[in-house]
């Protein structure tokens, strides 16, 4: 089955990928080839990103090292030792960037900016090195910063019924938000309570055509991360949003490219991730004030329901997607030992 925004996203995301690669050093085109085979598309531009702006810390920052990114070959590379990437992790905790001429962008990293940055760089070295194209890996001696877990931040089950009663009725919006949401509501309704029902991550929600709901076993097919197709399944309440709002999406005439999104914007064309990130903020400050809720934290509200409800941490992973249940552990830990800790007085050794 054709998935159409995924195939559109990747295209739009190969051709920044190119206009990316103009401006580097050529000898990294074999580099980018083994990455082809290795990641998504996405992940790709991310790395070829944070390689970039290695080089031109290189060239600004370093000295004996080309002053163009694109004059770099594989002996430049060979020179970078240890101390050079040190210096480098401390550059990127604050640092000056001119994405466009004449306009200066402050960019803080934090620790998990930081890593995330370094696995780029880490991986750029390790295959030269085991291509024999390096006498050594210097990253092997560098220490990722060390990461300070954030709690989860989620929603309590009587801000989830505020919330979805706040998104139905709009009650609490500006009269100019107002107006709108008479036209919305029923997707508004449909995408948060998927969100909530499903733990989806935003992008496989704006992604999904409505060829890819399967009322009959309540279902949607899905793009996981990675590129790995996967069922994922609706209750009640859901499948009552989805039908609600098809009701009305099925009159919509969408623009040429749109024609099987299953969400829609106000300008009849798939809606996107920022559009969903815009309209969860817009509905969840009526109902706290306290916590900043994203359609991530909808995941982790979903995530936390399901442990709850059935204290299974690999079926957690499985319904979100999480490639590794390392992941899902360090995420919902703090349940994991509450329960441990009831476990404790469950069982009675000697009779009252």
């Amino acid at each position: 089955m054709e998935f159409a925004y995924h195939s559109e996203q990747e295209k739009r995301i190969i051709l920044e990928l190119r206009e990316f690669k103009k401006d580097m050093p050529a000898f990294l085109e074999d580099f980018f080839v083994y990455l082809n085979n290795e990641v998504s598309a996405k992940t790709r531009l991310g790395y070829i990103r944070d390689i970039k702006i290695f080089f031109g810390y290189l060239s600004a920052e370093e000295r004996d090292f080309p002053v163009e990114t694109d004059k770099f070959t594989i002996d430049d590379l060979r020179r970078v030792d240890s101390k050079i990437l040190n210096r480098y992790v401390e550059y990127l905790s604050y640092y000056l960037r001119s994405p466009e001429q004449g306009k200066t962008i402050e960019t803080f990293n934090h620790d998990r900016g930081i890593s995330r940055k370094l696995s780029a760089i880490r991986k750029l070295f390790k295959y030269y090195y085991q291509q024999e194209e390096l006498p050594s890996n210097p990253t092997e001696l560098i220490n990722n910063p060390k990461i300070h877990e954030k709690s989860i931040i989620r929603l309590e089950p009587d801000e989830v019924a505020k919330l979805l009663d706040a998104v139905e009725s709009g009650s609490g919006l500006t009269e100019r938000q107002a107006k709108y949401h008479e036209f919305t509501k029923l997707r508004d309704t449909a995408i948060i309570t998927t969100l909530l029902g499903t733990g989806m991550r935003v992008s496989e929600c704006v992604g999904i055509d409505m060829q890819h709901i399967d009322f009959e076993n309540n279902a949607f097919l899905i793009i996981r991360k990675g590129g790995k197709e996967q069922m994922i399944y609706f209750g009640d309440e859901v499948e009552e949003a989805l039908n609600n709002y098809l009701d009305v999406r099925e009159d919509i005439e969408a623009l040429p490219g749109s024609e099987n999104a299953l969400f829609l914007s106000m300008q009849k064309k798939r809606i996107g991730v920022r559009a969903v990130e815009k309209l969860v903020k817009k509905y969840s400050s009526l109902v706290t004030s306290v916590k900043k809720i994203t359609p991530h934290k909808l995941r982790s509200t979903y995530g936390t329901n399901l442990y709850q409800a059935t204290t299974d941490i690999y079926l957690v992973a499985d319904v979100l997607g999480h490639t590794d249940v390392n992941t899902t552990k360090r995420h919902y830990a703090d349940m994991a030992d509450a329960n441990r800790r009831r476990a404790a007085n469950a069982i009675k050794l000697r009779k009252d």
